[in-house]
């Protein structure tokens, strides 16, 4: 596959800036998604080869413009919604309950 993902060793893309005593989890949020690996692989039975697929999936301009757990982020949301734990609904009426919970 050669995909957007697919940038190592690709050439024009610019070099790789690496960031000075990194932390682990730039924000709370990556910690729980990490989190959220073990319990949603074990309960949805999937595969790291799925995980991976549904990351490939992404739209190429929002893989790039997205962080490397907005990736794990997503793959979660689309195993779970197409092995039928959560529907669609459910998904999007809890993204709302959380965006108006941001704006209090």
């Amino acid at each position: 596959m050669n995909g957007i993902h697919d940038l190592g060793g690709k050439h024009g893309i610019g070099p790789i800036i690496r960031e000075e005593n990194e932390p682990v989890f730039h924000e709370e949020w990556e910690r729980r998604v990490f989190g959220m690996f073990a319990g949603t692989f074990v309960f949805a039975g999937y595969s790291v080869d799925e995980f991976r697929h549904a990351i490939e999936k992404l739209d190429p301009a929002h893989y790039l413009e997205s962080s490397y757990y907005e990736h794990w982020l997503h793959a979660f949301e689309d195993i779970l919604i197409k092995r039928g734990f959560i529907t669609r609904e459910e998904y999007e009426d809890r993204i709302a309950k959380l965006a108006k919970a941001e704006e209090v």
